[in-house]
């Protein structure tokens, strides 16, 4: 395959040349970086920048580079068809899955990620033909899963999704443009249809009244469907816009806006969000485009998704591990999807989280985190064979992940670090991982 030289490349390529690229040394329009690429000092990478196509399991370790910029792995690619089902702070591009899957594993096999998230492991290894078992602590990333990786006769996902927000409309919207959004009567809220029928004190706080209304109109109908965890997510990521918080902050919203503010997203005055019913006709229009785009990769590899502590469960036969661990005290994962939690009374298990950002960072809760790390990993170890491969993403700040390698007894196969250059929002910046490449003995 030849290499390409072109400042805008395409992806159909198996490799792109990527020197040394340093800024401000080269103007802008010749190295065709992001706004967030241009804050970086330097970006390296060691020969051809590695794009997932081409990895078969003879590609030596030592000639992935995996530095990629904006212009090698565009947005579209890293977010396709259900990956970007819902927001999902904290998961690893599929990209890296895609390679190590090429790498490690056959069609047939079976794929364990024990710390499944928003299911990336398990979507990537079902358009492979590869099996994948996944478990995850947090009932709502369970539920994300589900709804990704489901088989679905899409002419009834269609007609559902449809039907329901037709109800919805055709229940709340009448008197919506009424002045009435706001009124209250001896402190509760009430829409422009009557009193909201919830008692939670987090939907009562962080939505306006007409919004609330909409979205548990919504929530009450899903019974009525068979594809209930597809609507269960459109109704969860039109809750997390349709919140009292500023455009910019919906990542980390620390008390309601209910006053018009400075967007620094959208560069105005902004006001805050009264209704819902545009989210939910937004996002079930997107969320049949992605399941469409899906249903034409999937294959009929299994996928099994359980709502366990990967430190307890037992775990059944597997050929090897992909997962990408949280990182010590960075992320709390149940906190991150309240709404969903409060709208669909999900069970909640936080204090069993691993690494939550509420334990902090200290050297007490690093030797936890370890401790409870390696656990998961024995457990995982247990259930493939020798010589079996364990890849393990992970933002190692702390430098903690050989100590876990060495409680697990495994062989090092490599270390790999990865510059990632394209955050965006408030995790913007500049951010290393590794990628540990294990092996049982």
């Amino acid at each position: 395959m030849g290499v390409l030289m072109r400042p805008h490349l395409s992806i159909a390529y198996c490799h792109i040349m990527s020197a040394q690229v340093y800024y401000p040394a080269m103007p802008n329009e010749a190295i065709s970086l992001t706004n967030e690429e241009r804050r970086a000092a330097v970006y390296t990478g060691e020969g051809e920048i590695t794009l997932p196509g081409c990895i078969t399991p003879d590609t030596p370790l030592s000639q992935l580079n995996l530095n990629w910029q904006e212009r090698d792995l565009p947005e579209r690619e890293r977010t396709r068809h259900v990956h970007r089902l819902h927001p999902y702070l904290g998961k690893f591009i599929p990209q890296i899955v895609e390679i190590f899957l090429r790498k490690y594993f056959r069609p047939g096999q079976t794929v364990l990620d024990p710390f499944a998230g928003s299911g990336t492991t398990l979507v990537q290894a079902n358009e492979l033909s590869i099996n994948s078992i996944g478990y995850d602590i947090s009932a709502f990333n369970v539920l994300l899963t589900r709804a990704k990786t489901n088989p679905y006769d899409l002419n009834n996902v269609r007609s559902e999704i449809f039907d329901i927000l037709e109800k919805v409309q055709q229940t709340t919207q009448a008197e919506a443009c009424q002045p009435s959004l706001w009124a209250t009567n001896g402190g509760e809220t009430i829409g422009s249809g009557g009193k909201s029928n919830s008692h939670s004190d987090y939907l009562q706080k962080w939505f306006a009244p007409q919004a609330l209304r909409e979205l548990l109109a919504y929530r009450d109908l899903i019974p009525d469907y068979k594809d209930q965890e597809v609507l269960k997510v459109i109704l969860s990521r039109s809750a997390r816009s349709a919140r009292l918080t500023t455009h910019f902050d919906l990542d980390f919203p620390k008390a309601p806006q209910v006053e018009p503010y400075w967007c620094y997203k959208h560069s105005r005055t902004c006001a805050a969000t009264l209704t819902a019913f545009q989210f939910l006709r937004r996002y079930s229009l997107d969320t049949i485009r992605r399941l469409e785009e899906f249903a034409a990769r999937r294959t009929n590899a299994s996928v099994i998704i359980r709502h366990e502590d990967s430190r307890k469960a037992n775990i059944p036969k597997a050929d090897g591990v992909i997962t990408s661990p949280p990182y010590v005290g960075l992320i709390d994962y149940h906190e991150q999807h309240r709404y969903a939690y409060e709208l669909l009374e999900l069970e909640e298990r936080s204090e069993a989280e691993i690494g939550a950002a509420k334990q902090g960072a200290s050297q007490k809760a690093q030797r936890e985190y370890q401790k409870s790390i390696a656990k998961v990993f024995q457990r995982a170890l247990e259930s493939i064979p020798s010589g079996g491969h364990l890849v393990v993403v992970a933002g190692d700040k702390y430098g903690l992940y050989e100590e876990v390698g060495r409680l697990c007894g495994v062989t090092i196969d490599a270390v790999l670090q990865r510059h990632v250059n394209r955050r965006t929002g408030r995790r913007s910046g500049e951010f290393y991982e590794s990628i540990f490449i294990w092996r049982k003995p």
